[in-house]
């Protein structure tokens, strides 16, 4: 029987173990970080401490200036809210510009994806601007409801569920109307059940998108308890004397919610990114 070991092989598997320990270093470091005071960080030590519960301690403290609690609660109601909207009306979107395809939904679908090109940050004034005008109610600057409608339904997504929807058997549509089920009973009973991986993989990029959003909720919550994980991780960094064993350790808290959400899903992320459709 002969030997599968090759020189080649010896090198392209030595370079995959370089590769994966550039890639996970930082992690371990920052898991290693939050058991160490700031001066064993800055110091460049790497041993596990004993500081841990001290460092949980001054990041969930209330005099602490930060409010880092409060910052949890506030960024997960944006990014679950976010997440359930976004899966709905994109879908919605995504199903219609497919289903009922004609020359000028094709044309608003071309407008819709050239959107995509421009940034957000050319985006930021013309919002910020629209939404000062009201300020006063729930859409006016300082609310969460403004960091959350220019999520609910982007190029990306509505693009992302009509590429899907491509692979969703015509054949079912039309049985159901035959059936007598209404356009709505069609979507709701029909599509959504079968396109669960396809919302899954969605979920996954929204949550995490909106999880770390930093640049717009830096512009538009002004209020210090409605401020954000990153807001409130990016004013630890800034501050003169930084507490890098308590950033450390906010740093692996605002992870864990997006690592747990990809972990669950990541099954159903791979078959929905591969656009399958589960019958």
């Amino acid at each position: 029987m002969k030997s599968k070991f090759s020189i080649g092989s010896f090198f392209k598997y030595l370079f995959l173990t370089v590769i994966a320990f550039i890639s996970v270093f930082p992690f371990v470091w920052m898991i290693l970080g939050m058991t160490n005071t700031p001066i064993d960080i800055t110091s460049g030590q790497i041993k596990i401490g004993s500081s841990l519960s001290i460092n949980f301690q001054k990041l969930f403290a209330t005099n602490s200036g930060y409010n880092f609690g409060q910052a949890i609660i506030n960024s997960a109601v944006i990014a679950i809210v976010t997440t359930v909207l976004a899966l709905l009306f994109s879908s919605m979107a995504g199903y219609a510009f497919e289903v009922y395809r004609s020359k000028k939904k094709d044309l608003l679908f071309n407008f819709l994806l050239l959107s995509m090109m421009v940034p957000f940050a050319a985006q930021m004034i013309p919002l910020y601007r629209m939404f000062s005008q009201l300020n006063g109610t729930a859409f006016g600057i300082d609310n969460f409801l403004i960091i959350i409608l220019p999520s609910i339904s982007t190029a990306f997504l509505i693009f992302f569920f009509r590429q899907n929807v491509k692979a969703f058997p015509k054949d079912l549509v039309e049985a159901a109307r035959l059936d007598g089920l209404g356009e709505t009973a069609i979507f709701f009973k029909i599509y959504m059940p079968t396109a669960k991986n396809t919302y899954a993989a969605a979920a996954i990029i929204t949550f995490m998108s909106s999880w770390n959003n930093y640049l717009w909720p830096l512009v538009a919550l002004q209020s210090p308890d409605k401020r954000t994980i990153p807001l409130v991780l990016s004013a630890m960094g800034a501050s003169y004397t930084p507490d890098y064993g308590m950033i450390m350790t906010g740093l692996v808290v605002a992870t864990l919610p997006t690592a747990i959400v990809f972990f669950v899903l990541q099954k159903q992320f791979v078959q929905g990114m591969l656009g399958s459709v589960k019958s």
